[in-house]
């Protein structure tokens, strides 16, 4: 069997997997084909990649020979179309938010893994790449807040007076969140987070900041740990709250997303407009509509002195650690679906069968189905 790892996006720099799990790919009995400079970005190059074991291919070589297709970034229609009989395909494709790739994949009959949808279970935590590259991104947002902000984060005693901490204000306490908190904690920042979970609550103590708590917040235990919609009485004393807490921060990192929707409104444009001049908010929700009201994907937005920063993918940027903890997911999940060197796809397994957009064409996740039928 042939395993082929994929070349990203331009935009992309991180890869599927780096020539530290080639190794142990190798050890389970397959073939490994990488495409030219597939690691380069994230300073894996094809040398590397040889000395691990694995051969290097054209995208063409291996998109029309590969068994079983790794990447990230979901390829195009053409390619897809192009695969040969029987491949399997595996990224991220972000199949609850991109209806149209998943319909083609049904249509093509092709089987295809979308590993945003791995379960959120305890069996499956090593598995799960949302919650790895939070933890990038919750990181990351923090170094990219301190440098727009026109004020240190720590508290310090000079020569020229105090100066006292920044506050932070963090909405969504999920793991981009706790990091976010954990990592404006290191800096010295005075810290505040918000989650309607109250699971949450103690987890956010823990790492020492303080719980914004809005009361009558609905929770469901069958999220997997996600947030869930909320009424529009609840919402509203929401808004009211973060609005308080706004007004005398200095920095909110917004991390709140539910899948397969549009992500929640928490700040709202009278909440910008309001907030002091330097403040700087960072929309890690900005691709799936956004938590605040002004922002844009990609794009930084400035309203009476206010910097609004709309982000999307922020893993990108640490591209050695990433693509280190993306492979390890990867290999945990392959594990599941390699046996003898074959792929053996066991449909019995809730981590398989919640993964696999489809099969030979018909869907399997549950959450796929469902949405097909709505």
């Amino acid at each position: 069997m042939i395993i082929g790892i994929l070349k990203e996006p331009q935009d992309e720099s991180r890869v599927a997997l780096l020539p530290e799990a080639v190794k142990t790919l190798l050890s389970w009995k397959v073939s490994v084909w990488v495409e030219t400079n597939a690691g380069a970005r994230a300073y894996a190059s094809d040398e590397l990649y040889k000395e691990a074991g694995a051969e290097i291919h054209s995208r063409q070589e291996i998109l029309m020979q590969s068994d079983l297709l790794i990447g990230i970034q979901p390829i195009t229609q053409s390619e897809i179309s192009g695969l040969k009989s029987g491949a399997v395909l595996m990224g991220q494709m972000g199949a609850l938010f991109n209806p149209e790739l998943t319909g083609y994949l049904i249509k093509e009959k092709k089987t295809a893994f979308s590993m945003e949808l791995v379960p959120r279970t305890t069996r499956a935590q090593s598995m799960d790449v949302l919650s790895s590259m939070a933890t990038v991104t919750g990181y990351k947002a923090v170094l990219m807040a301190a440098n727009l902000l026109p004020r240190f984060f720590p508290m310090f005693m000079t020569a020229a007076g105090s100066i006292t901490p920044a506050r932070v204000l963090i909405l969504g306490a999920g793991v981009a969140g706790l990091q976010a908190i954990a990592t404006s904690r290191r800096l010295g920042a005075s810290v505040f987070a918000f989650d309607v979970r109250q699971a949450a609550k103690e987890e956010v103590l823990s790492l020492g900041a303080k719980f914004v708590d809005v009361e009558g917040a609905k929770e469901d235990k069958g999220a997997g740990g996600y947030a869930v919609e909320q009424s529009a009485e609840y919402l509203q004393k929401q808004k009211d709250t973060i609005h308080e807490h706004a007004l005398k921060a200095d920095i909110i990192i917004t991390t709140a997303q539910i899948p397969g929707r549009k992500a929640p409104q928490l700040v709202e444009e009278r909440t910008v407009r309001a907030m002091k001049p330097g403040s700087v908010i960072i929309d890690l929700a900005a691709s799936s509509g956004g938590n605040c009201a002004l922002s844009q994907p990609e794009q930084t937005v400035e309203v009476n002195g206010v910097r609004i920063v709309g982000v999307g993918n922020l893993a990108a940027s640490m591209p050695q650690d990433a693509s280190k903890m993306y492979g390890k997911n990867y290999l945990n999940f392959l594990k599941l679906i390699i046996k003898d060197g074959n792929l053996n796809l066991n449909f019995e397994d809730d981590i398989v069968t919640g993964t696999c957009v489809c099969h030979a064409g018909n869907p399997i996740s549950p959450r796929i189905i469902q949405m097909q039928s709505n």
